[in-house]
């Protein structure tokens, strides 16, 4: 095992030559809002993308909300000039976890990267998740609009399916034992003539065919919610997985992409007690599909600090204070031995305690602080999970975007991280 201290971006040149021939690097956050994460998780992104040519950055948010960021730091038509007006309309909630400074910063970078290169090698930034049904069934609609008007009754018959249960996906997943079989039948004709039309070449063609994807995605996922058990958990990570491989064939052959998400879907779910529940994530999939090679996963850690999130699943995000981790966890370990910033990198020989099993905090968007003793922690075998962690001992809370307050939706754990 490597450690090094990090001070600088310069410190990650070990962790940027573990990278080297990976095709895929997923870095995680045991938060998801903490702005020591989103800090260091972008200089690191700026150097794999500036010094070692990734291809794309894929976040664990919507598609729709973040192709119109894609669209605005590749410079694209119909693009904003600034990349933060395209995350201030953001509104799904927890709008926080994207649209918030730390985000705005680096997609600035992002798009001045980009304008000194042909379109032909931008960089993209791109949304891996499942949610945003009603969003993406409207940009399908905009699309066939203009492109195929006649293919516009497909689209058409998927909607009416849903029409009935408004914008409360959740209750079509509570009434899917007596509409489902109808409705999938609709959302599956509607992604076979979106994924005709992708089968040419155009960004706008590619999009839509995506948005075609999270619907029928999304139908699953809400089917699934309500039965209960990890088909949900599986349904969206197995969707986000698909996404990033459809992303990597999209770019080309030589294509690299970056992953940002929670450690929960970062970290591979075989080393966790995740295993035992039957529920597999993006990191595992990842190395099953192209194998541990070429693919480099990113923990993240903290002792103690403050984060932004909800005290309950949809009211509006707050600072709130980070205990200090409990006796035995990783965090305790690392806060014991770690200098206050540093980074892992689990090669060769490792000690024990990064092979035995401990408990590793994990920080969704809903938190309570007093649940500390008893939960927010995954047991979990550390040198198997990740590749290498970056260890940030004391955490402070990230700087929110002022956008206009989203509804939440129906909580459905554990999309809570």
């Amino acid at each position: 095992m490597l450690v090094q201290r990090l001070g600088a971006p310069s410190d990650f040149d070990p962790l940027l030559e573990r990278v080297r021939d990976s095709r895929v690097v997923m870095i995680g956050e045991s938060t998801h809002g903490s702005y020591d994460y989103y800090r260091l998780r972008e200089q690191l992104t700026r150097r794999l993308i500036a010094e070692c040519g990734f291809s794309f950055v894929a976040v664990e948010g919507d598609w729709p909300d973040c192709d119109r960021v894609h669209r605005s730091v590749t410079a694209a038509p119909g693009g904003a000039l600034e990349p933060q007006n395209a995350l201030e309309r953001f509104e799904r909630w927890p709008t926080w976890m994207w649209a918030n400074a730390e985000v705005a910063r680096f997609c600035s970078w992002l798009r001045a990267w980009n304008l000194e290169r042909p379109e032909q090698q931008r960089a993209g930034f791109h949304g891996l998740d499942v949610y945003s049904l009603w969003e993406s069934m409207q940009a399908i609609f905009d699309y066939l609009g203009e492109e195929d008007p006649k293919s516009l009754e497909a689209a058409q018959d998927a909607y009416r399916c849903f029409e009935p249960y408004g914008k409360r996906v959740e209750d079509y997943g509570a009434a899917s034992r007596f509409v489902s079989a109808r409705c999938e039948e609709e959302v599956i004709r509607l992604l076979a003539r979106t994924r005709e039309h992708a089968l040419a070449d155009g960004p706008d063609r590619f999009s839509a065919w995506q948005n075609a994807e999270v619907v029928a995605g999304a139908e699953r996922y809400y089917r699934a919610m309500v039965a209960g058990g990890p088909d949900s958990w599986n349904i969206r990570d197995t969707h986000m997985q698909d996404t990033l491989d459809r992303l990597l064939q999209r770019y080309g052959p030589d294509a690299r992409g970056i992953v940002w998400a929670h450690n929960t879907h970062v970290g591979d779910a075989r080393a966790t007690d995740m295993a035992a529940d039957g529920m597999v994530n993006i990191g595992q999939l990842a190395r099953e599909r192209h194998g541990d090679d070429a693919v480099t996963l990113i923990g993240f850690g903290t002792y103690r600090g403050t984060v932004i999130a909800a005290p309950r699943w949809g009211s509006p995000p707050e600072p709130m204070v980070v205990p200090p981790a409990r006796e035995g966890s990783v965090e305790r370990r690392l806060h014991e031995l770690m200098p206050d910033r540093a980074v892992l990198v689990f090669d060769g020989d490792q000690p024990g305690w990064v092979t035995d099993t401990a408990d590793h905090r994990a920080i969704g968007v809903v938190y309570d602080p007093s649940f500390e003793s008893w939960g927010n922690y995954v047991p979990t075998r550390l040198g198997e999970r990740y590749d290498a962690l970056i260890w940030c001992d004391e955490t402070t809370a990230l700087h929110p975007l002022p956008v206009p307050a989203a509804p939440g939706e129906m909580e459905t754990y554990p999309a809570g991280v």
